[in-house]
């Protein structure tokens, strides 16, 4: 059996024996998971190596880029300026950002960029992998074009330029990047390892990604907006390596933190808004979440998706958790963070290899399902 590091209350060694089976397979290569309860930290492992090619293992301070996992942590900081009432989510973007009105976008709503529904899950026109680490190129054109459909209607997936969106309307509240206002709001109180735009300094800490066999949008018939939205801005993951990548902030897709710190920071959110003695919402700002913005066919990922604000919210079609009040997301290969707010629980799974596609797959939903047998067994 695979090397398992790190520390698991007795009651959940369900959900290491599972990364330790997923390493032997080879399903996983290298990986860590985390779950926290009720603000205290009772699964921290890690397995396998972080570098397929060197065969360096993965430390307890390996580091990887966690693709949309990050959205979450976008979410979280606009759900605080929300908090303090330095954010309307149901006002117009236009009125922190107002150029934003251009293109017929006078109606667009800051809850519309949450969920999805703002009509802008990509470029026009079309710009380069170079335009996305400008920071005022990426957003300018968003802000200058048209909806590609109706906003509030439908969720169409806004892969890479919800990032940008909320980044930007967060940039024009407190005169601070997201990245820059998630760094002293957020992970430095709580001294949570995760960074969106990584300095230098974490570089060697990083694992190197397993790509997937395909890129994104691969599959997509041409006339979709699903292909639309990734040939808006295309790029494939071995972006991941670069140190263009790393360097800019695109709060939407490139933060780079392990599942410990993932797991951490949002149990925030599953404890009610405080956890440690750091208090970063209040309980009413944390059950915002559980405000249901649309659900149905997702125009970009063609899978029935309930969105609630930001997060995905557990439903019918996806049910992660037994209990209502949890929310998720994941990002680009399988990385995975599970909130729950009835149990006062997070569970995060974070890897090297990637699988394709952009909803998941049974390693991380095998650690959640774990997790939950753990509690119930409790």
């Amino acid at each position: 059996m695979a090397e398992i590091h790190g520390t698991c209350d007795e009651r959940f060694t369900g959900v290491r024996d599972v990364l330790a089976d997923n390493l032997d397979t080879g399903l996983d290569v290298g990986a860590s998971v985390s779950v926290v309860l009720d603000g205290k930290p009772v699964v921290d492992v890690w397995g396998g190596v972080a570098d397929a090619e060197t065969g360096a293992p993965w430390e307890r301070d390996t580091i990887i880029n966690v693709w949309s996992t990050t959205k979450t942590m976008t979410f979280l900081c606009a759900l605080m300026l929300a908090d303090r009432s330095e954010l309307d989510l149901y006002a117009p973007v236009a009125r922190y950002w107002p150029e934003f009105a251009a293109g017929g976008k006078e109606g667009v709503e800051v809850r519309h960029l949450m969920a999805h529904t703002a009509g802008l899950s990509g470029w026009s026109p079309a710009i380069t992998l170079t335009d996305l680490y400008d920071w005022e190129k990426a957003t300018s054109v968003l802000a200058a074009q048209e909806p590609w459909w109706e906003p509030g209607t439908a969720s169409g997936y806004h892969a890479v330029t919800q990032g940008f969106l909320i980044g930007e309307v967060v940039r024009r509240i407190t005169g601070q990047s997201l990245g820059t206002f998630f760094a002293k709001e957020v992970a430095e109180p709580l001294g949570a390892d995760f960074h969106i735009g990584l300095p230098a300094a974490h570089d060697a800490r990083v694992a190197r990604l397993v790509t997937p066999p395909d890129n994104l949008g691969d599959a997509a018939a041409e006339d979709s907006i699903a292909h639309r939205t990734f040939a808006s801005a295309p790029f494939g993951a071995e972006v991941a390596w670069t140190t263009d990548w790393r360097r800019a902030e695109i709060p939407a897709a490139n933060g780079h933190g392990n599942a410990r710190s993932v797991a951490r920071i949002q149990a925030v959110l599953a404890c009610g808004g405080e956890i440690d003695g750091v208090r970063l919402l209040s309980a009413a700002g944390c059950e915002r979440v559980f405000d249901e913005q649309i659900h149905g066919t997702d125009l970009v990922l063609g899978v029935p998706l309930r969105f609630g604000m930001g997060y995905g919210l557990n439903s019918e079609e996806l049910p992660l958790s037994p209990n209502p009040r949890t929310c998720f997301w994941g990002g680009y290969g399988g990385s995975i963070i599970v909130i729950d707010l009835d149990a006062r629980m997070t569970v995060c799974y974070v890897m090297n290899r990637m699988e394709s596609g952009l909803v998941g797959d049974m390693r991380g939903a095998s650690v959640v399902f774990a997790a939950y047998a753990g509690l119930a067994a409790g």
